[in-house]
């Protein structure tokens, strides 16, 4: 042995010292008929070698073992066998690693015999099999396939709905003791070829199995297969569908038990039957009248004409449709009278549906009205049942248009549209009369209303009409949306005075009503018994219903009546409303005040209905400081108790005149704003400063700040007792001061003190020092409280009137707060990974110079590896 072939040898002794290996066949003799092919399945469990597992098929046949095939030597192969496999008709494929199948295909007589599989191996150590046997027995073919004499496979016609029958011999002459399966198969036509799918089979232990889809045709025995005398087996098929039609085949099959019970296929042939083709039911419809010409009122009869074969049990299902045009795919039509399947007869109006004679169905329609004119269409259905019992439409057809013309006696009549009542300004009443003059009426004749308006424009464009209301041959009122709440209202009448009149009649107009009117008479005539249809139809001429209106004009004119120059005075103003064009009008006010720093705000309305509200008066204890009510129907007065300094300001009245519209509604006409009348004080006060001051700005994360907000008075002094102040701290996160205040805390008068929610930011506190010093107390500071701080105070001062008035709020410079870096914790976390990064590379830049130093440096001698590698192999050879 070379030494370089130590290793692949010694690594397939340590593998088979690792697990025991099994060859193994199928069990039990394997029966084959003569010409079939057989597949020998042949695996190594538990093995899991480093690559492909090798493989040699012998056989022994009259006592002498002869080479198959081998997956690792091609010499294995004898003479017997050679020319077989370098033709493919023995070959050996690999299904996996440890796994192959032996096929042979076009089985001789001579291919009986014990086939025996085995595994070569260098396994220093047997365990387990390494070789599996299996018996092939070879039977000759006795099995026969044949159709009946006498039929043959042409291809026969079937009408839907009606059944067949398929009949194929089966039979076998073996010695052994075998058992027969039959399917039958069908293959629809189809582009291409179709693929075969089963409709019912009988297996080999007597079991009926129907093919997919044909379940349900089963159980409700549709489909049945059955054995006759004679080795025949028996396809039966009832109520034939479309999808029956293709071509139909007998397959055969052939099994044997073994000796552990388990059937084993033998062989299987297939025989094609018949083809069949399953043709649709032939129907043909037709309506015996083409063109029919009547006058109204008077009798239609049409007669639909069916002419079908069909067989069985299957029924006619009949519709008369009409339609306003000859299309026959009858869009926009309706059923004037059907039949199903089931003789269930639906009619229509005074139409009637008769079955005369076979094959005949009548259509009669008592008394024709001008709906009963168009084309007639007979659509006929043919139903064919199923075994279980319900039916399917199998086919339909419609026949050519019936065209049916009815002539209409129309009437002849005038009409004119006067107009008794013309308003001359608004809110009078105004009425128009639609009147009917007869010359000719025909009998049974109706008349409807429809009112029309085209409003007045100042160009000479043409208004497009709109509806305002109709009344029906029966006397039903429709208003349109537009007008119907004044109709509800009794301000927009309609009704009828006499036979022949219409009225319209508007109790309060309005200027939108005015414009041009006309009003739309039709005619109707009597269709059938309880229907109508329009005849004719007449416009009259327009009405043009106007009045000349001026622009409405509204003055308010404001006074102060008591003057004032104090805080804590009553400040007292009136408002009068001059209106012009105007017909009994109401007011609405609203007071409002415009000052330099806030802007303007309503401060209190009073509407039309004299319903007070506050509107942006929002001052706590000082809600009933404001009062405004109404002295007449055009004069508002306004008070305000207790006036403040930052009352100051200019004050005015909004008026809005109300008008009574159509349904008693209210509506604004117009609105006028006052001259301004100016709320002033004459006060010699103090004057207050604010400043902001803190020792240290700028701190170090985790440390304290203080703010101090000084608040200091120019001018006569005032008592401490008689000072109050509210003062607001806020921040802006940027020394810019181009974003948003964010408010930190605040101390109000009666020393309730309120704190924003921290939202991340440092604890803040705040005191008041002394009665002029206020203090903000920023605790551990982060980052988040870098910014200018800046404090707002609004002083109180008590008057001698013993109240409380509030001066301007004033606001000290920003002082900006920021926060120093900590060097030591900026570089404390980049410090300790560079230094666990250099003790990283030392260790291996180590471990790689330790590891070339031992194994790449390291040599020995050839004749000392031989002698190892010898040594090695003997000691194998010794275990």
């Amino acid at each position: 042995m070379e030494p370089g072939a130590a290793v692949p040898m010694l690594w397939l002794g340590l593998c088979g010292l690792c697990m025991a290996r099994v060859v193994k066949v199928p069990a039990g003799p394997l029966l084959r008929v003569e010409g079939t092919e057989v597949a020998i399945p042949c695996d190594v469990s538990e093995y899991e070698g480093p690559s492909e597992q090798n493989f040699d098929w012998q056989v022994t046949r009259g006592g002498v073992l002869e080479g198959v095939v081998s997956t690792w030597d091609a010499s294995f192969t004898d003479a017997a066998f050679r020319g077989r496999v370098q033709s493919g008709a023995i070959e050996l494929r690999r299904t996996n690693n440890s796994a192959v199948e032996l096929r042979i295909k076009g089985l001789e007589a001579t291919d009986q015999g014990e086939y025996k599989c085995s595994t070569p191996s260098t396994d220093a150590t047997v365990s387990g099999n390494y070789e599996a046997s299996v018996h092939v027995r070879v039977i000759a073919d006795a099995l026969k396939v044949s159709r009946l004499k006498g039929r043959s496979a042409s291809s026969p016609n079937i009408t839907e709905g009606g059944d067949f029958q398929l009949q194929c011999l089966a039979s076998t002459a073996s010695a052994e003791h075998t058992h027969l399966s039959v399917s039958w198969e069908i293959r629809r036509p189809k582009a291409g070829g179709g693929t075969w799918q089963g409709v019912l089979s009988l297996s080999h232990q007597g079991l009926l199995q129907p093919g997919p889809g044909y379940e349900i045709r089963s159980q409700n025995g549709d489909t049945r297969l059955d054995r006759t005398a004679g080795d025949a087996y028996r396809l039966m098929v009832s109520h034939a569908l479309p999808e029956d039609g293709g071509e139909y085949r007998c397959v055969v099959q052939e099994w044997v038990q073994g000796a552990d019970g388990s059937w084993q296929q033998i062989q299987q042939k297939e025989l094609a039957i018949a083809t069949l083709e399953v043709s649709p039911i032939a129907l043909s419809v037709a309506v015996t009248e083409s063109d029919v010409v009547l006058r109204m009122g008077d009798p239609l009869e049409l007669t639909c004409v069916v002419t079908a074969a069909v067989g069985g049990m299957a029924q006619i299902e009949l519709a008369w449709y009409l339609s306003p045009t000859a299309d026959d795919s009858l869009q926009g039509s309706r059923i004037v009278a059907s039949v199903d399947h089931q003789s269930v007869v639906n009619e229509s109006g005074n139409a009637h549906l008769s079955h005369v004679e076979a094959g005949s169905y009548r259509l009669s329609v008592g008394s024709t009205g001008a709906a009963d004119g168009g084309f007639y269409f007979c659509r006929v259905g043919v139903w064919v049942p199923q075994s279980n019992g319900s039916w399917y439409k199998a086919t339909e057809e419609t026949s050519p248009p019936a065209n049916v013309v009815l002539s209409l006696a129309v009437p002849t009549y005038r009409i004119s549209l006067e107009a008794p009542t013309i308003p001359t300004v608004s809110e009078d009443p105004m009425e128009l009369v639609c009147k009917v003059s007869t010359a000719e009426l025909a009998a049974e004749v109706r008349f409807s209303v429809s009112w029309y308006y085209e409003p007045r424009l100042r160009s000479d464009a043409i208004a497009a009409s709109e509806l305002i209301g109709s009344m029906d041959q029966d006397s039903v009122l429709q208003v349109e949306d537009r007008y119907k709440e004044r109709a509800l209202d009794g301000d927009m009448v309609f009704f009828k005075p006499d036979v022949s009149s219409y009225s319209l009649r508007i109790r309060r107009t309005l200027d939108t009503d005015r414009g041009n009117y006309h009003c739309m008479i039709s005619s109707w005539s009597r269709e059938g018994i309880d229907g109508w249809t329009k005849s004719k139809e007449e416009t009259s001429k327009s009405v043009n219903i106007f009045w000349p209106i001026e622009d409405y004009h509204l003055a308010v004119q404001a006074l102060e009546e008591r003057p004032h120059s104090a805080p804590g005075s009553t400040f007292q103003m009136s408002c009068k409303a001059s209106p012009r064009n105007l017909k009994d009008p109401r007011f609405s006010v609203v007071v409002t005040a415009e000052k330099p720093a806030a802007g303007t705000a309503r401060i209190l309305s009073l509407s039309h209905d004299s319903l007070v509200r506050l509107e942006d008066w929002k001052d706590p204890g000082r809600q009933d400081a404001v009062v405004l009510e109404r002295i007449q129907e055009n004069v508002f007065r306004f008070r305000m108790h207790q006036t403040q300094l930052t009352d100051a300001g200019l004050y005015r009245c909004v008026v809005t005149a109300w008008t009574l519209g159509g349904g008693g509604v209210w509506q604004e006409a117009i609105n006028a704003t006052s001259e301004p009348i100016k709320m002033e004080f004459q006060t010699s006060g103090p004057v207050f400063n604010v400043s902001l001051h803190s020792d240290s700005p700028a701190v170090y994360p985790g440390e304290r700040v203080e703010l101090h907000c000084i608040v200091t008075i120019q001018g006569p002094a005032v008592d401490p007792d008689d000072l109050s102040f509210d003062v607001y701290w806020f921040v802006v996160r940027s020394s810019a001061l181009d974003k948003a205040p964010v408010f930190l805390a605040s101390l109000d008068r009666r020393a309730v003190v309120s704190q924003a929610p921290r939202n991340g930011s440092s604890d803040v506190g705040v005191e008041r020092v002394s009665a002029m010093e206020f203090r903000l107390r920023v605790h551990g500071c982060e980052e988040q409280d870098f910014g200018s701080h800046y404090c707002t105070v609004t002083p109180w001062v008590r008057s001698s009137a013993d109240s409380w008035q509030r001066q301007p709020d004033i606001k000290s410079k920003p002082i900006l707060v920021s926060i120093k870096p900590d060097m030591l914790s900026a570089f404390r976390y980049p410090l300790l990974i560079g230094i666990a990064f250099a003790a990283a590379v030392g260790l291996l830049s180590c471990l790689i110079g330790y590891c070339s130093t031992r194994y790449c440096c390291k040599k020995l001698p050839a004749q000392e590896v031989r002698r190892d590698q010898r040594r090695r192999l003997m000691s194998m050879e010794m275990d």
